[in-house]
């Protein structure tokens, strides 16, 4: 249980947010939501107590333990990988290592004696026994080899050092625990794994988890925690509930003939609608009790501004797309990627690509844009077909002082007025469009390719995981007219809300061919008969 009691923070004379009053209790699981800068990590930093807050005070239940996804990956690489998880547990961690200092003594005095019996005792109370391999079982259920586990965390890749980093976090089962983007570079198998373990938490515990992820905060979350208009707000339900619902009550408040009683009847049929759907998500029962005791009132417009995403096609494509004949690829180290990739897409097909390496769909999409050789094979693309690539790495496109809006002139046929209006569709206003291009952060280099893109009005997109560094809202802007994109789209992604509302058909690419379905992500990845297909092609 965690206890904000009139908590405040600011940065300058910039207020934060201020008088939270709020008690995270037990049993639940808190996906904290809010636009970039809102404060979403500030209070979960202010929570852990790195971060002082200006006013006020948290507290935690009497004798509890809080946990926090820490962000610093070089913190523990002078310590073994099962050691670092070993300390997410600091009491049992502090007892081990006190018990190890007495038992290496030459001669125990009686007091060395008692005191190793009460460590003993404690270290017993504290499952001591079973932690080693509960630590390995963690690290392997998040894709951390049992060869690692032995090694200096220095010795470790940065994306197995955060998985190491959230193994630590879990481990030991702590009362409370902060997640800061724990899903940041984990695979979608992974990611499932992950809202299996959240959604099964003890009713002791009590988590707060800050995403981008929206299928995973609808999957883990009982209720979200809402940071607009300067204040932090407890909402019932999960994202999804929480969208809807905002965007219900902007359409009302923008109908200024809406009689209240009428606003009422809405709100409240949105409300039942919602909680008999709600049976599926991982968490039934404590949400559609939230959402049964949710107050219309409760349910405001949000704050926040969307992006204008808009990709239109300057030409209707032709029946051939794109052929793709016995393709391969090898990486630097010698690692065939795929083989004998063959596959033929059709006009209307938004086609997600999949690989236990994720090298392989950047590789595809490099070898049909041009960029790269392939090692074999052959593919053709359709005359009438247009692309527009989003690719993973963007560096190159910004190492340049330009501004903003002669960036994206560079790009498109229109005058200055008509690139101004294309970044301010991107949230790109006023003096923002002169900034120089290499100073910008990942998110806005993103809207700026996206922006690029919508110049090129394309009959086929090709999107190298494009929901990297965005947030929220444009997360769910990208994906609303995608959705509505009359062409063809190719793309890779970690986002399963993102693939699963896209994606028409799956290409799973693995070095002994592809599987290649028309059907929904959701079913693909739970046939059993594909699960035993993608084994034997992945050996």
């Amino acid at each position: 249980m965690i206890t904000l009691t009139n908590l405040a923070v600011q940065f300058g004379k910039r207020v934060l947010y201020k008088d939270v009053n709020i008690k995270f209790t037990r049993g639940n699981i808190y996906g904290v939501i809010g636009a970039n800068g809102a404060g979403k990590s500030t209070l979960l930093r202010a929570i852990s107590g790195e971060l002082e807050p200006n006013h006020g005070t948290v507290e935690l239940g009497p004798g509890e333990r809080l946990s926090v996804l820490e962000q610093d990956h070089f913190k523990y690489d002078e310590f073994r990988v099962i050691d670092t998880v070993l300390m997410g547990h600091q009491p049992l961690w502090d007892n081990m290592k006190e018990r190890e200092r007495l038992y290496s003594k030459e001669e125990m005095t009686e007091e060395d004696g008692n005191r190793a019996a009460e460590l003993e005792e404690r270290f017993a109370e504290m499952n001591g026994w079973e932690a080693e391999s509960e630590a390995a079982q963690l690290l392997q259920n998040l894709g951390v080899k049992e060869e690692l586990h032995q090694k200096m965390v220095a010795e470790l890749s940065n994306t197995e050092k955060v998985r190491v980093m959230l193994a630590k976090a879990l481990f030991g089962k702590p009362d409370n625990l902060l997640l800061d983007e724990p899903t940041n570079d984990l695979d979608l198998d992974t990611v499932e794994w992950l809202e299996d373990y959240l959604s099964e938490i003890d009713e002791n515990q009590t988590v707060l988890v800050v995403s981008h992820d929206r299928h995973f905060l609808d999957a883990v979350s009982t209720q979200t925690i809402d940071i607009d208009y300067g204040k932090v707000t407890v909402f019932a339900g999960n994202y999804s509930f929480w969208y809807e619902s905002s965007q219900l009550a902007l359409r009302q408040a923008q109908n200024q003939k809406l009689k209240a009683e009428e606003k009422k009847k809405q709100l409240e049929e949105f409300i039942r609608r919602f909680s008999a759907n709600v049976a599926k998500s991982k968490q039934t029962t404590s949400r559609k009790k939230m959402l049964e005791k949710l107050n219309v009132e409760e349910i405001k417009p949000s704050s926040r501004k969307y992006p204008g995403i808009i990709f239109q096609m300057e030409r209707e494509p032709g029946n051939q797309i794109l052929e793709v004949e016995g393709l391969k690829a090898v990486d630097a180290d010698g690692t065939v990627l795929f083989d004998d990739i063959h596959f033929n897409i059709e006009k209307g097909q938004k086609v997600v690509f999949l690989s236990h390496n994720p090298k392989a769909m950047t590789a595809l999409f490099e070898i049909i844009n041009g960029n790269r050789e392939a090692a074999a094979g052959t593919y053709k693309w359709g005359v009438t077909i247009t692309t527009a690539y989003l690719p993973l790495d963007n560096t190159e496109f910004f190492k340049s002082d330009m501004t903003l809006v002669d960036w994206l002139g560079q790009y498109g046929v229109g005058n200055e007025v008509m690139m101004k209006g294309y970044l301010g569709r991107m949230l790109f206003s006023g003096e923002e469009v002169l900034k120089k291009v290499n100073v910008l952060s990942g998110g806005e280099k993103m809207r700026c390719m996206i922006a690029r893109m919508q110049l090129q009005n394309a009959n086929c997109l090709i999107l190298d995981t494009p929901t990297n560094h965005l947030d929220l809202e444009s997360i769910q802007a990208f994906n609303n007219n995608l959705t509505l994109f009359k062409g063809n789209i190719l793309f890779s992604s970690h986002d399963h809300e993102f693939i699963e509302t896209v994606a028409n058909r799956i290409i799973e690419l693995t070095p002994n061919g592809a599987i290649d379905k028309l059907m929904p992500y959701d079913e693909y990845i739970h046939d059993e008969a594909i699960k035993e297909q993608k084994a034997k092609m992945y050996n």
